[in-house]
């Protein structure tokens, strides 16, 4: 009897203990959702621990517990957006197939999504995009999220060369002009809502690809 009390006791912590991690997880997902709309609104210097506060509606006592300090709370809001972002292109992969032609649209597509291209989270991303030249942390984030997607990229490009016997085509030049033409269209869409929509800007990589690979890929169509 003593045991079965012991373990159940056991257990019972073992609960209370994920129940509180969870929530602690909840609420900083909350506080990293504040502080992307903070900075959406004020931009990146601008915005405070009062604003974070007043997005989330908490005290600001709540944050200092969880994130202790404002550069603390940028930065994990930088880590939860470059983290959002390989688990979006990584599940993308897993549905694409096999197919490589289809693999490379559905990475170029999700650039694209609404979900990733919202305007609250392109503002965030050129916010930080601007500070990372001063801050090693942010700088080395970002160069994480794009070394390994950039791999990726190459690698397929490499594989449709080489299917289509594209001549003079390099894939590392093709992987970074579609990430340049990327970063670019979410400029466009940031600055320009009503000019530049996530369908236009799609057609755009799109075209660039069919001009790249025209055996696998058609200009989209209108």
């Amino acid at each position: 009897m003593a045991k079965t009390r012991t373990k159940r006791a056991g257990a019972a912590s073992m609960g209370a203990r994920r129940r509180r991690t969870a929530a602690k997880e909840v609420r900083q997902q909350q506080l990293i959702k504040a502080t992307l709309s903070a900075v959406a609104k004020k931009g990146f210097a601008e915005t405070t621990m009062a604003d974070v506060a007043r997005e989330a509606r908490l005290s600001q006592g709540i944050i200092n517990l969880h994130f202790r300090s404002k550069d603390k709370l940028l930065e994990e809001t930088l880590r939860f957006l470059a983290a959002e972002y390989k688990q979006a292109w990584e599940h993308t992969l897993e549905r694409a197939g096999a197919d490589v032609a289809e693999r490379l649209r559905a990475l170029v597509e999700l650039d694209f999504d609404r979900t990733m291209c919202e305007r609250n989270k392109l503002a965030v991303w050129f916010a930080f995009w601007g500070e990372a030249k001063t801050r090693p942390t942010y700088r080395k984030l970002c160069a994480e999220r794009d070394r390994e997607y950039d791999s990726v990229m190459i690698e397929l490009c490499r594989e449709l060369i080489a299917q289509g016997g594209y001549e003079n085509v390099d894939a590392e030049d093709v992987t970074n002009g579609l990430s340049a033409m990327s970063s670019g269209l979410w400029l466009d869409m940031l600055m320009g809502p009503d000019s530049m929509t996530p369908d236009k800007a799609r057609r755009i990589c799109l075209s660039f690809l069919a001009s790249v690979f025209p055996k696998h890929f058609e200009p989209p169509e209108d």
